[in-house]
């Protein structure tokens, strides 16, 4: 077993400094103003404690609709995108015709621009005159045609499902790196032993897959904590606040002048990404081994 290599901390100053101050800063000083009474309307800056904190988490806040939006879009998307994203890693890694082919196609809508994907979905599933409703229609299952983006009941499931469609193919790609480099050794002796593609799936591929699996699932629910310009393309948080996540209230509240307000609900996400963030890591990757 070769011993394991440390570098000197400095090696990471830079990237700590960087990282300090255009991320730790900043969210420190977002979190100093959420306890004042910023805005458009005044020139003078109080102090007001817990009082924007208490308005976001009160029972009847519209704020925490936002936070528990954000919560579902991330996990569900998060769920949805790896597990796609494994099954399709598994299915194109060998033995299958035109695997580079079919690996592009899946791979292409998470190199669009998310503004791009945002305007051809909103036409797509145009309740009119979209492509969707429309091909329904055509093939006589006119009675699945929906109002995809302007029903409340369904508008958040669908903005979800286009986040899926786009990056799975992104996690596809992360997965499939992490299983070419995988030993076939393994697989040979499994085989020999009499393991079958189910067995090996999930005592080999499984288990060496999971510092991979660690950090795409940390990066989707980054993601999906941050989820914003996919939101605003499609729905702009409509039909009413259904689709709202914090980022685009975030939006919202400074486009109105409402900074304090804007801060608060950026501080919560931004506690929110470094706790979630951080117990994740450490459960994901809590039985590494350094070789």
């Amino acid at each position: 077993m070769k011993k394991a290599k440390f570098y000197p901390w400095y090696f990471a100053l830079i990237s700590l400094i960087i990282y300090t101050v255009f991320s730790v800063v900043p969210g420190l000083i977002g979190i100093g103003y959420s306890f004042t009474d910023w805005s458009a309307y005044s020139r003078e800056l109080h102090f007001v404690g817990w009082k924007n904190f208490a308005k976001v988490f009160s029972g009847n806040s519209e704020y925490l609709r936002y936070i528990l939006n954000t919560l579902l879009f991330t996990v569900v998307t998060c769920t949805f995108k790896t597990g796609l994203g494994l099954l399709f890693a598994v299915l194109l890694n060998k033995g299958v015709k035109l695997k580079n082919l079919h690996r592009g196609i899946l791979y292409m809508p998470s190199v669009l621009p998310i503004l791009v994907t945002g305007l051809t979905f909103s036409s797509i599933l145009n309740p009119k005159y979209g492509f969707l409703n429309a091909f329904l229609k055509s093939v006589g299952l006119g009675f699945l045609a929906q109002k995809w983006l302007t029903d409340p009941h369904i508008a958040f499931g669908s903005v979800m499902a286009v986040d899926v469609w786009r990056g799975t193919g992104y996690i596809m790609t992360m997965l499939i790196a992490g299983i070419v480099a995988i030993s076939p050794t393994y697989y040979e002796a499994a085989s020999i032993d009499g393991a079958n593609a189910w067995q090996q799936f999930k005592y080999i591929t499984l288990p060496m897959l999971r510092q991979t699996l660690a950090v795409t699932i940390v990066l989707n629910v980054i993601y999906g904590l941050k989820a914003f310009d996919i939101i605003y393309a499609l729905t702009n948080g409509g039909p009413g606040h259904r689709t709202e996540v914090m980022n685009t209230a975030v939006f919202n509240m400074m486009s109105k002048g409402l900074y304090a307000e804007g801060t608060t609900i950026s501080s919560v996400m931004f506690v929110f990404m470094v706790i979630i963030g951080y117990f994740m890591v450490k459960i994901l990757t809590k039985d590494e081994v350094v070789e």
